[in-house]
């Protein structure tokens, strides 16, 4: 079994490196479950050759006979992600949901949302999954499926439109897909003539029963779901994970995939601030939160902590927000008048 260096995407502003599985393949080490798999970049599993089957990240599965000490840690992939569960159960989390996955269970995932397997550790079972790169990272861009797929452009449309206009993580999978899976997986081990065929043609025909699943059950869209907008409020939801980085306008814009115009219309729709002052009040809120909680640590080191580039900046933006200095607010002056100016609606245009 073969580990690659990390692939990587940029979501949010930042580089991430697509899951490595890493507690995977230690396990696979210790004889813990078996794992048979093709992949490519830092997915375990047998190589992939780079011209063969482009935008195909990986497909595999893992049979574990008995519960695990791990299990994957929180990820986001560059592709859409499926998984299927043929036996046993594990614990599934998108987000702030938390399923127990029984055998039957399909899960579909966006390459924008975060999400893992074991809660923490995965259960017994045998699960399935595949990943294939669309071209996108945030829900407002254009899918661009891979060329081999042999599916009309109707029923790719189709396709891309569910999955863009419904989130629904957990599914139960009709029989036909679930036949689809194990048979995809079944063949990973003939590596004989015919090989990329035979996996190309599993892999339609699993999207095939994908199409037809979802229409049959007649799945509602939303289209706010694929709307510039809803990348705007994505990215304004996950950035208080990275308020200590050093953030432009330009690259919040480009972080979205959107122009600079577009992208301070949405966050004022969505905030009633320009992203500027928006990243301003998350970074004193943050900064409140540590003076609070830390009476020990110094100014400074919350300062750096929040973004600021100094001390002194810290406090002018404090001040503006809190109407008190930092020192002020951790002795307990003017905490309460700071806590009814919360969501920090005052905050005038300021540089991260």
């Amino acid at each position: 079994m073969a580990t690659r260096s990390s692939p990587v995407f940029n979501d949010h502003g930042r580089t991430y490196h697509a899951d490595s599985c890493a507690p995977l393949v230690e396990a696979v080490r210790r004889g813990e479950l078996r794992l048979e798999a093709r992949a490519r970049g830092s997915y375990p599993g047998r190589p992939l050759p780079g011209g063969v089957l482009r935008g195909l990240r990986c497909v595999g599965f893992w049979d574990a006979s008995r519960k695990q000490t791990w299990g994957l840690p929180w990820h986001r992939n560059e592709g859409i992600e499926l998984t299927y569960l043929e036996t046993g159960s594990t614990g599934f989390a998108l987000g702030q949901r938390r399923f127990v996955l029984q055998p039957g269970d399909l899960t579909i995932t966006r390459p924008w949302q975060l999400h893992r397997v074991g809660t923490p550790d995965v259960g017994v079972g045998r699960l399935h999954y595949l990943i294939l790169d669309v071209g996108v990272r945030q829900p407002h861009q254009t899918w661009s499926w891979p060329s081999w797929l042999v599916l009309s452009k109707e029923d790719l449309t189709d396709l891309t439109t569910t999955l863009r206009g419904n989130e629904q993580p957990v599914w139960r999978a009709d029989p036909q897909i679930q036949r689809c899976f194990r048979q995809l997986t079944g063949s990973l081990a003939d590596d004989g003539p015919g090989e990329w065929s035979r996996l190309a043609v599993y892999i339609n025909e699993l999207l095939l029963q994908l199409v037809v699943m979802f229409r049959e059950r007649r799945i509602p869209i939303r289209k706010s779901l694929s709307s510039a907008r809803r990348s705007t409020e994505l990215f304004l939801d996950s950035l208080r994970e990275g308020l200590d980085e050093t953030w432009t306008l330009e690259r919040m814009a480009r972080s979205c995939g959107l122009g600079t115009t577009r992208f301070v219309h949405y966050c004022r729709q969505v905030t009633n601030q320009t992203p500027l002052q928006f990243l301003g009040s998350l970074r004193v809120e943050k900064a409140c939160s540590l003076l609070r909680r830390d009476p020990t640590r110094s100014v400074t080191d919350i300062a750096l902590d929040c973004g600021f580039v100094t001390s002194q900046y810290f406090a002018t933006v404090f001040k503006r927000h809190c109407r008190c200095t930092p020192r002020e607010y951790r002795q307990g002056r003017d905490r309460n008048t700071s806590r009814r100016t919360r969501p920090l609606a005052r905050a005038r245009e300021a540089e991260p």
